[in-house]
């Protein structure tokens, strides 16, 4: 666990390529107490010891299914899927899905024990935080540690997505969701400790997972929470995430940036969802 110290940043983006209507606004000075965050997301490694410890069971088990992107399933699995969600008709409802088997019965984690735990849901994070006497990030807490020290960048790293031509992060390149290019290395997850590290020594908290947070979303959060340990407390049906996945891209879902936002049922799973822990 990485330590960082206690201070004040500014949080938050008025910038033109942020979205809005998620709430990324207003800019404001937030202070943050002193906390440690796991340099890396939860890795199946990490969730491994867990379900073997705790017997613990999933909700993506429990249910049946979870969503996969359809450029990772193998063709005999997606003869066997008989239903897509509308309106994103490139997430496969694929039964046996879950974070041992990310892309159905066929898939296996043997060789990517590395790789962030996926397919799991707000509550099965907090189950494994309960284990381990962690917990989840506040989105304060988070976007603080993502920043790395700087103030008002758009990635960990600065405001260029490649500065000198280098990937810094795991996200789409190519047309989505038809082509990924994969010129930084990765179609699907790549390892937790993949590219360079921030400012505090933090990795991938730009692309690769969304990374769950403690926090109900609400598009009002910047205007209706304090500035001095912001937690939204109050339930909306949906939880936050942060940092954008491996099927980011600018074009769709421009989400890797450190100020962006998004959310999820708390029951809910995806292949390109996962959590990293503070204390």
């Amino acid at each position: 666990m990485i330590t960082i110290p206690k201070g004040t940043f500014t949080m938050g983006t008025d910038a033109r390529d942020g979205f809005p209507a998620d709430g990324e606004g207003p800019i404001r000075q937030v202070t943050v107490d002193e906390f440690q965050i796991s340099p890396y997301a939860v890795t199946n490694a990490d969730f491994q010891l867990f379900v073997d410890a705790t017997g613990y069971v999933t909700e993506a088990e429990r249910f049946g299914w979870s969503y996969v992107f359809h450029l990772l399933a193998s063709d005999e699995t997606k003869e066997r899927v008989a239903d897509v969600p509308q309106g994103v008709p490139w997430w496969l409802v694929v039964k046996g899905a879950y974070w041992a088997a990310p892309e159905g019965s066929d898939s296996a984690i043997a060789d990517r024990m590395d790789h962030p735990a996926v397919h799991v849901s707000w509550n099965d994070a907090e189950a494994y935080c309960r284990w381990a006497e962690v917990r989840l990030p506040t989105e304060a807490e988070w976007e603080y540690a993502a920043r790395g020290g700087l103030e008002r960048k758009t990635y960990p790293w600065g405001d260029l997505l490649k500065p000198d031509g280098e990937h810094r992060c795991n996200i789409w390149q190519g047309k989505f969701p038809i082509k990924n290019n994969a010129s930084d290395g990765y179609v699907g997850t790549a390892p937790v400790h993949a590219f360079q590290p921030n400012g505090y020594g933090l990795y991938n908290m730009s692309g690769n997972v969304w990374e769950w947070c403690r926090d109900w979303f609400s598009p009002a959060y910047h205007r209706q929470t304090s500035a001095t340990n912001p937690l939204f407390k109050q339930p909306t049906g949906k939880r936050s995430m942060r940092g954008g996945s491996y099927l980011c891209h600018r074009s769709y879902c421009n989400r890797y940036r450190v100020a962006a936002r998004s959310s999820n049922t708390p029951d809910s799973s995806t292949g390109n969802c996962g959590f990293r822990v503070v204390r």
